[in-house]
């Protein structure tokens, strides 16, 4: 059952899901019109799952599910994940490869491989203060929180050089 982004709980469970590029607004709207009708119909055994979805930055598809109303299975996510996976098909984009990273440039987004985001740590394109997004969020209060944060405050610390 579709309900507004701002109308779940800030312990609802997210799903992220990054673009390799940005979204037209055609594409928004082919998006959330799916969206809207995926969570119209997903389900855990039969039973409704209480959803909504937001985009971030336009390049960003957020997933949502309210554990207090019904929580998801090992299925309801898989039916997401095919969803997804039925976006990229129709858009052409890839919105599940896992070794992108995602960061701030001021006021633009880039997504790079892994071993890019590496190297730009090496030659100080990337620094401790560079803005990234923690995809591995699993909640809206963690995605209001903790999913946009400098690289010293992220999982990336790691690949800084020391």
């Amino acid at each position: 059952m579709y309900v507004k982004f701002e109308y779940l709980p800030s312990n609802s469970r997210v799903w992220v899901y990054q673009s390799e590029r940005e979204f037209s607004d055609q594409e928004i709207n082919f998006i959330a019109e799916k969206a809207i009708d995926f969570i119209d119909q997903w389900t855990k055994h039969g039973s409704n799952l209480k959803g909504s979805f937001t985009f971030k930055y336009n390049q960003f598809l957020v997933l949502a599910v309210d554990e207090g109303f019904n929580n998801v299975s090992g299925c309801s996510i898989d039916s997401s994940v095919r969803f997804v996976k039925e976006l990229e098909t129709s858009l052409e984009v890839d919105m599940m490869n896992k070794m992108n990273i995602s960061f701030k440039d001021g006021d633009r987004i880039n997504i790079v491989k892994m071993s890019d985001f590496k190297e730009f740590t090496k030659s100080n394109k990337i620094t401790s203060e560079t803005i990234v997004f923690n995809n591995m969020v699993s909640t809206i209060d963690e995605l209001e929180t903790q999913w946009e944060v400098s690289v010293n405050d992220s999982w990336h610390k790691r690949f800084l050089v020391s």
